[in-house]
C-alpha cells in the first residue's frame, strides 16, 4: 500500500504527467501563468507598508531607536520603531534573491517541468509572507527580513521563470505575445495588491499591529489558493505538437543551444548587457518620478501644496497602469516588428525621453510630462516582458527557461546599480548648491548615456550561425521534417464557460485593481 502511494505520489510530480493531451487547448495555459504572476507582482507593491511599520512601536508618531543602537541591536530590538528605510531594503532583497534563484535553478525548472517548481514558488512566496507577518507581530526586523526578502525573494525567482518558458513553447508562433501574457501579470500584482494591503491595514488597524501583520497573514492564504490554483493547472506541449496549421513554419527554424552553451555566446552576454542597462536606467527615474513630479506641480500656481500628496499618487498608479499595459503591448509588437527592432526602440526613444526631461521640468509643462514618463515605464516593463522572446529567437526555446533565469542575473544587478548611481550624483549636485529639479539633471543624462550603451549593445547581437553547432546543439529543422510526417492535431475547442471561469479568475480581481488606479490616476486631470 505504501509502495503504491509513494509511486503515485512521484508519477503526480512527474515532468511527464503534465504534458497536455491532444485535446488540450493552449489557451488555458495564460490563466495559470497568470494566477501565478498576479500574486508574487505584488513585490512592486510592498512600499504600501514601510510607514505603518515605521510606527509599530510609537503608535502615532514613530519611536525612533537611539542612534548608539548596534547593527545587531536593530536586527532585534522590539522597543523602538524601524526607520523607513530598514524594511525597505526588503525591496533590494526581493530583486537580489529574485535574480540568484533563477540564475541557480532555471536549469533545474527544465529537467522537473514547471508544476514541481510553481508550487514550490508558492511555498516560498507563501512562507515568506508568514514569517514577515511574525516578525511585525514580535517586532524583529531580522525575521522580516529573512522572511520576506529571503525566502520570498527565492519564491518570486522560481515563480517568475517557472511560466515563462511554458508559455513560449505553447505560442511559438506568438512568443512575444506569449512572454508579454506572463509577465504584464508580474507588473499587474501591485495594482492588485497595493490597494487590497491598504484595505486590510485598515480594516485590522485597531490590531496590536496597526493591521500590517495581519494584512501579510490574509495575503499571505489568498496568494497561496491562487499559486496553488496556478502551478497544478500547468500543462507542457507534447514534443510533436504544433499549433494548428503550422506544421512548418520559418519561425521553428534554428538552433537548440542549452544553457551551459548558451552562457559561452557573445549574444548571451549582449542580451545580459541590453536587459542590465534597460533596467538600471528604468529602476533610476521611477526612484525620482515622484519627487520630479513634485517639482512640477509646485511650479504651476494653479495647485495647492496641500494638493500635491494627492496628485503624486495618482501619478503613481498611472506608472503602474502603463507598466502593465507596457509588458503586454510591447512584447506583442516585437511579434511583428522583430524583438532587435523593438529593443532599439526602447533604447532611441529612452535616451531622448531622459535627455528632454530636465527641459520639462523647468517649463512645468504638466501634459509633456505625464505622456514622457508613462512612455518610459511602458517601455521599462516591455523590455522584461520582450526578452524571453529574444532568447528564444537566438538560442531555440527547448532551453530558454534555464537561460532566462541566467539572463535575470542582470535585474539584480540593474536593482543595486540603478538606485545607487541616482543617489550618489543626487548627494553630489546637492553638495555643488543646486535645488528642485537641477539636483536630477545629471543623473538624468547619465541614464541616458546607459541607454546609448544599451542600443550598441543591442545591435551587435547577431543571429547564430549553423555552422557554430557542436554536440551540445540539434538543428530544429531537421526534428521538424521528421515531425512533419506525423498526423499533428489541430487546437480544440472547448466550453466557452471553462474558458470564462478560467480567465475570469484572474482578470476579476486586476480589473478591480485596474479601476482603483483609475480613480486615483483621474485626479490628475480633475
Amino acid at each position: 500500500m505504501d509502495k503504491n502511494i509513494d509511486q503515485q505520489r512521484k508519477r503526480f510530480w512527474a515532468k511527464e504527467t503534465i504534458v497536455a493531451s491532444k485535446h488540450y487547448n493552449r489557451w488555458l495555459v495564460p490563466p495559470a501563468a497568470l494566477a501565478v504572476h498576479l500574486c508574487i507582482g505584488m513585490a512592486y507593491g510592498f512600499s504600501v507598508y514601510w510607514l505603518p511599520m515605521s510606527t509599530l512601536i510609537g503608535q502615532q508618531q514613530p519611536l525612533f531607536c537611539p542612534a548608539t543602537l548596534s547593527f545587531w541591536q536593530l536586527l532585534i530590538t522590539d522597543t523602538c520603531d524601524w526607520r523607513i528605510a530598514q524594511p525597505g531594503w526588503i525591496y533590494t532583497l526581493f530583486f537580489i534573491f529574485l535574480g540568484c534563484s533563477a540564475a541557480l535553478w532555471g536549469s533545474w525548472l527544465e529537467k522537473v517541468g514547471p508544476r514541481v517548481v510553481g508550487v514550490i514558488a508558492t511555498c516560498c512566496w507563501c512562507g515568506g509572507l508568514l514569517i514577515a507577518s511574525l516578525g511585525v507581530f514580535i517586532h524583529q526586523l531580522w525575521l522580516l527580513w529573512l522572511g520576506a526578502g529571503v525566502i520570498g525573494g527565492i519564491g518570486l525567482g522560481l515563480g517568475y521563470i517557472s511560466p515563462v518558458s511554458t508559455l513560449l513553447r505553447w505560442f511559438p508562433d506568438k512568443r512575444g505575445m506569449a512572454a508579454g501574457m506572463a509577465i504584464m501579470g508580474f507588473g499587474g500584482g501591485a495594482v492588485i495588491g497595493a490597494p487590497l494591503a491598504d484595505f486590510l491595514m485598515r480594516y485590522f488597524s485597531e490590531g496590536p499591529t496597526a493591521g500590517v501583520g495581519q494584512s501579510l497573514l490574509v495575503l499571505a492564504a489568498i496568494y497561496f489558493c491562487y499559486m496553488l490554483i496556478g502551478s497544478l493547472s500547468y500543462r507542457i506541449p507534447a514534443d510533436s505538437w504544433r499549433p494548428a496549421g503550422q506544421v512548418k513554419r520559418t519561425t521553428y527554424h534554428g538552433v537548440q543551444i542549452d544553457v551551459s552553451a548558451a552562457v559561452r555566446k557573445r549574444q548571451f552576454w549582449l542580451l545580459w548587457l541590453v536587459l542590465c542597462l534597460n533596467v538600471s536606467a528604468g529602476i533610476g527615474i521611477l526612484g525620482i518620478a515622484s519627487p520630479l513630479f513634485q517639482e512640477v506641480l509646485g511650479s504651476n500656481p494653479a495647485i495647492k501644496q496641500i494638493d500635491i500628496a494627492t496628485l503624486a499618487a495618482g501619478f503613481i498608479g498611472l506608472l503602474s497602469l502603463f507598466n502593465i499595459l507596457g509588458r503586454f503591448f510591447w512584447a506583442t509588437l516585437s511579434d511583428y516588428l522583430g524583438r532587435k527592432l523593438t529593443f532599439t526602440l526602447f533604447f532611441i526613444l529612452g535616451a531622448a525621453f531622459y535627455i528632454l526631461i530636465p527641459w520639462i521640468v523647468q517649463v512645468g509643462n504638466i501634459p509633456l510630462f505625464l505622456i514622457a514618463f508613462c512612455i518610459i515605464i511602458s517601455m521599462y516593463g516591455g523590455g522584461f516582458a520582450t526578452i524571453p522572446a529574444y532568447l528564444a529567437d537566438i538560442f531555440g526555446h527547448k532551453w530558454v527557461g534555464a537561460i532566462h533565469g541566467r539572463l535575470l542575473t542582470a535585474w539584480s544587478v540593474a536593482g543595486i546599480t540603478g538606485p545607487v548611481l541616482i543617489n550618489y550624483l543626487r548627494e553630489y549636485q546637492l553638495a555643488s548648491g543646486l535645488v528642485g529639479g537641477q539636483v536630477y539633471q545629471m543623473s538624468l543624462y547619465l541614464l541616458a548615456g546607459l541607454l546609448v550603451i544599451g542600443l550598441i549593445s543591442n545591435l551587435l547581437v547577431k543571429p547564430l550561425k549553423n555552422s557554430s553547432q557542436n554536440d551540445w546543439v540539434q538543428s530544429l529543422e531537421d526534428t521538424l521534417q521528421t515531425e512533419s510526417r506525423e498526423s499533428l492535431p489541430a487546437e480544440v475547442a472547448i466550453s466557452p464557460l471553462q474558458l470564462t471561469i478560467s480567465w475570469g479568475i484572474v482578470l476579476i480581481p486586476l480589473l478591480w485593481g485596474i479601476y482603483i488606479t483609475i480613480k486615483q490616476m483621474l485626479l490628475l486631470f480633475i
